[in-house]
């Protein structure tokens, strides 16, 4: 067991070491974003679930054409009783073709509610993307103050380790006592436990910007401007209510949940349809391919009225309604979700701005303070303990610092995703987008035929509408709610 424990220690410290062991070359944001967008598993799987989504419109559409299949039938009979003796054979064979005219709109419907389900689909890979994009922003800006709160803690460490030295011979000579040495030693032996500490969080950082990007972190450039923050909450705000993917994809939703209902009122529509068979029988296994005079042709029309399906239909419309009911509610859910969203996100990057701004000037005066200490300890004006607080207060300031940058441009990142506009292209234009649009349109005629568009013109003849749930779609957010908001936002 010990020697197990052995080898996991001795795993965990080269895993730290070559942790840090960063590669030569630089490393930019942009570089990172482009890595993931083309190779983050998240990602990646879900265009291949997108891609998936746009078969329905193929087989929403397959209703719009004709349907063919081949029958081959053969029995034996063969009686008892007073028939006994009698036996027989007979076969079959014919092939039928069967083209819907009109269905009351259920194929109109259906085509109608795969689109918008599409639609929703593309907003929830937007979602998607966002969240990738802005855990990549995030990784990149953990192993950036990670790496430096680990100069800092070494720095720390150099300079500890001098002030022992310092205390040691001033000790020697008589000038401080054994307690100013013993408060170096504890002091070092913190800086030795906080450096371990540094070591092994901006490990956890690496690991995870690796887990997202794709690769290990090599020299970092220094973080860029983010495009299209916004200064003004209102305008953030008014953006993320037209833009946010969450929104967007609950409304696709609502209008296919619509377009559910109409396509359950259609139920009660008749339906019509034209069909042709062409075959023949023969009473002979043996001349089963000889069907002779047996063979015809037969073309026809067929008009189907429903009258009675037991509540069936009744019940499958009230479902429907529900749903578009769910649907429509599930809408002012993701306004409200956006609204907080988007406020947590602004004042989060408003509060890190001022952290940001006090940690400088903290920075600037604490070095300044610790310079003076040290220069006063060494003609006697300040105690060692006075020499290790403003040290201890200095780096205390400086990872303050590093932690402020970090927050500050992570809460920017988070404020672009909720007003959705942290997608690939908008961090990086050079950047070729994947549009799930090209599929769609590749796949949408798959078996398409000439009538395609006028069968599909007869079927909305008539058809029930598509009624609105209440205009949900097109109403404004909570008018009371979204003043509420503004009016309690940080302002800078």
């Amino acid at each position: 067991m010990l020697k197990r424990s052995r080898a996991l220690a001795s795993v965990a410290i080269l895993a730290v070491a070559s942790g840090l062991a960063a590669p030569a070359w630089a490393e930019t944001l942009q570089e990172a974003i482009a890595l993931a967008y083309r190779t983050n598993p998240s990602l990646l799987a879900q265009r291949a679930n997108q891609r998936s989504l746009d078969e329905s419109i193929v087989q929403a559409r397959a209703g719009l054409r004709p349907s063919l299949d081949i029958t081959f039938s053969g029995n034996h009979a063969q009686a008892y009783g007073d028939m006994a003796g009698f036996e027989g054979d007979s076969a079959s064979a014919s092939i039928g073709l069967s083209q819907t005219i009109w269905s009351g709109g259920r194929i109109g419907h259906g085509i109608t509610a795969a689109e918008a389900e599409i639609l929703a689909g593309r907003e929830n890979l937007r979602d998607i993307e966002q969240t990738v994009l802005a855990s990549v922003i995030q990784a990149y800006a953990d192993v950036i103050r990670d790496t430096e709160i680990l100069r800092i803690r070494q720095a720390n460490l150099s300079v500890l380790q001098r002030q022992l030295e310092e205390s040691s011979a001033r000790f020697e000579v008589g000038e401080i006592t054994r307690t100013d040495v013993a408060q170096s030693e504890a002091r070092l032996a913190q800086s030795e436990a906080d450096l371990a500490n540094a070591q092994a969080q901006l490990s956890v950082s690496r690991a995870f910007y690796a887990s997202v990007v794709g690769q290990s972190p090599g020299d970092l450039a220094p973080m860029p401007t983010l495009p299209g923050v916004p200064a003004d909450f209102d305008d953030a705000l008014d953006v993320a209510l037209q833009d946010n993917p969450g929104i967007r994809a609950a409304v696709f939703t609502l209008r296919a949940a619509e377009a559910n209902v109409a396509a359950a009122k259609a139920e009660y529509m008749p339906s019509a349809r034209l069909t042709a068979t062409y075959g023949g029988a023969n009473s002979d296994f043996d001349r089963i391919g000889d069907i002779g005079d047996t063979t015809r042709l037969t073309a026809g029309a067929t008009v189907s009225v429903p009258l009675f399906t037991g509540g069936l239909n009744s019940s499958r419309v009230a479902q429907a309604m529900e749903r578009a009911n769910a649907a429509q509610i599930n809408v002012e859910g993701e306004r409200r979700n956006t609204l907080q969203s988007v406020s947590s996100a602004y004042a989060q990057a408003l509060s890190a701005r001022s952290t940001l701004q006090a940690g400088e000037e903290a920075v600037r005066a604490a070095t300044v303070a610790a310079e003076g200490v040290r220069q006063e300890a060494q003609v006697g004006l300040r105690t060692t303990l006075d020499v290790l607080n403003q040290e201890l207060e200095l780096r205390n300031a400086e990872v303050t610092l590093a932690s402020a940058r970090r927050n500050e441009y992570v809460a920017q990142a988070n404020l672009l995703a909720a007003m959705g506009r942290l997608e690939g292209p908008d961090l990086d234009p050079t950047l070729e987008r994947y549009d799930p649009a090209d599929n769609y349109e590749r796949v949408r005629n798959r078996g398409a035929l000439p009538w395609d568009g006028v069968i599909e013109a007869i079927d909305r003849i008539a058809a029930p509408p598509i009624m609105p749930a209440n205009d949900a779609e097109d109403a404004p957010i909570d008018q009371q709610l979204k003043s509420e908001i503004i009016q309690t936002a940080p302002r800078d």
